[in-house]
């Protein structure tokens, strides 16, 4: 069993691989030799290019979220939808987008992330204009959960393509902090789409569809120009583990499913059919867990039954366990982070909304800050990530998400926007951006080539299963206030959902605290390729990467 060498802070982390597939030894990229090609071969204009395609590509999936939920008053009216109906016009394309990301993830990695980027962006592009020309709810429905297929495929994709394209370096941080500002600028950009051209423009809320189908032709086209051309993976034995997609992406969905419909159901959570799909994608879930642990026995028979469930495993366990099990704990901070800061903003919206009596214009321009917080965040990143130690960066991110939440735990209502809105609404960035850059050059730094975008779609499914839990948990303790103060939403029960909030980044500031203490910076500062070589044995940490 390998092990991880105490010295893994040093900016020469570097880990090897025994593959059982091609019985070679082979790097796992991080002394970024595959990338450093890569790189000095790519003019500078075109390594922009790409990262502004891939960055882009987030804010085009985290916008087709946020403009349509800012547009369901005029959808409901228009289409005469009940409440329940609209809310699935969020929850469809949440459910699909989140939970096949691990499935698209693995194909990406065996088939091609160029390709997978490719063709999810063309089916992103195709259902969005879909979308755009429907005339009745259902439909609308069904087209959103299908659209959200394609995010799902670009997005673990682009992870893997950026940590493909640049080696560790300088470059790889700025381009990884880039990436990850791409999540609260799609989230602010997306609400002034929504509101500006639901308001201002005669097909109302169709335009957002439109607009955003314009939008995924630039991502296409972008990749078509800056890509990398695809590189075959390494893996002799490329099948895909069918019965594990199948058991992660139903599990995950019926879970998720739960969380978002457990307050709404006739019975809240004590319907029925909420608890029997709790417990079914429980065990769907866990059923993963024991094929996962069987899967590296007995690939030599040759029935189509045993090649069926013996197919290399949509992720190694193994992989939780990388850098003494610091990798798991990124995905543990990641999923606390997104349970406070999705869940702050979750109530805010609401709060200036539903309490204040803002239009959709007045909330979205108070979340207006999020988007220059967020550029300042992305070059403090970029620039400080071969200076600054993981843990500082970790720790302050979900420091920056419990700070806005106990802002409006203690908002005054009568209060300027000056005293508690803006300041929130600015460090609130901060989790986002810190937690999502730094983790991601962590893993990326921890994974194997033949696995990045898998390992960039389970923290992705983490943090998207994070903010279901977030916003789930804040509702129950909100609609529980609101009960026992007799039915009446006021003040008290906003503040006691981002209580709520607050929670969840206490625990995850503890926990990085406690659990990253000795990793030391995961940027890197520039380095000469011919270095790379000269790399004392003492400084690397070998990964466990098949057993």
């Amino acid at each position: 069993m390998r092990s991880v060498s105490p010295n893994m802070s040093s900016q020469s982390w570097v880990s090897t691989r025994d593959t059982s597939s091609t019985g070679k030894s082979v790097s796992n990229g991080l002394d970024g030799s595959v990338g450093f090609e890569r790189e000095t071969r790519r003019s500078t204009a075109r390594s922009l290019l790409l990262v502004f395609t891939a960055t882009f590509a987030m804010i085009v999936n985290i916008a087709n979220t946020t403009a349509v939920a800012t547009a369901l008053p005029t959808i409901g009216r228009e289409l005469q939808a009940e409440e329940a109906q609209l809310q699935w016009l969020v929850s469809a394309y949440s459910l699909s987008s989140g939970c096949l990301l691990v499935a698209f993830g693995r194909l990406a990695d065996l088939h091609g992330r160029r390709k997978a980027f490719l063709l999810g962006s063309l089916w992103l592009l195709a259902f969005t204009i879909g979308c755009g020309f429907t005339n009745d709810i259902t439909t609308l429905n069904i087209l959103r959960g299908l659209q959200g297929v394609g995010a799902s495929a670009t997005i673990p994709a682009a992870l893997g393509i950026l940590a493909d394209a640049f080696p560790p370096s300088p470059s790889r941080s700025l381009a990884f902090a880039t990436f990850a500002a791409g999540a609260p600028i799609g989230a602010v950009f997306g609400n002034v789409l929504g509101a500006v051209l639901t308001e201002y423009t005669a097909k109302s809320w169709r335009s957002a569809f439109y607009f955003l189908s314009g939008l995924d032709f630039i991502c296409i086209a972008g990749a078509i120009l800056s890509f990398d051309k695809d590189i075959p993976s390494d893996e002799n034995d490329k099948r895909v583990d069918w019965i594990g997609a199948f058991l992660v992406t139903t599990g995950l969905v019926l879970i998720v499913f739960v969380l978002g419909q457990g307050e709404v159901a006739p019975k809240q959570w004590r319907t029925p059919y909420i608890i029997a799909l709790l417990i079914v994608g429980v065990l769907f879930i866990r059923q993963l867990e024991r094929l996962l642990n069987n899967q590296n026995a007995g690939r030599n028979n040759s029935s189509w039954l045993h090649s069926l469930t013996t197919s290399p495993p949509l992720m190694k366990l193994s992989l939780w366990s990388r850098a003494d099990g610091k990798l798991a704990a990124t995905m543990a901070v990641a999923f606390l982070n997104w349970c406070a800061f999705m869940g702050w903003l979750f109530w805010v919206q609401l709060y200036y909304q539903n309490y204040k009596q803002y239009t959709a214009i007045k909330t979205v321009i108070r979340l207006l800050p999020m988007f220059v917080s967020g550029l300042v965040c992305t070059s403090f990143v970029g620039i400080m990530a071969s200076r600054v130690p993981y843990v500082i960066l970790m720790v302050t991110g979900t420091l920056g998400a419990s700070v806005a939440c106990v802002l409006f735990s203690l908002i005054d209502e009568n209060a300027t926007y000056w005293a508690f809105g803006l300041p929130a609404t600015a460090i609130s960035v901060i989790g986002a951006d810190f937690v999502f850059a730094g983790g991601t050059l962590f893993i990326a730094k921890a994974s194997l080539p033949h696995e990045q975008s898998v390992a960039g779609a389970l923290f992705q499914t983490m943090i998207q299963v994070g903010t279901a839990v977030g916003i789930t948990v804040s509702t129950v303790v909100f609609n529980r206030v609101t009960k026992h103060n007799g039915g009446k939403i006021s003040l008290e029960s906003y503040r006691v959902a981002q209580w709520t909030c607050f929670a969840f980044g206490c625990i995850a500031m503890i926990l990085a605290a406690l659990s990253f203490g000795g990793v030391g910076v995961v940027g890197q500062r520039k380095q000469k390729h011919s270095d790379m070589e000269k790399i004392p044995s003492d400084h690397c940490a070998n990964v466990d990467g098949e057993n």
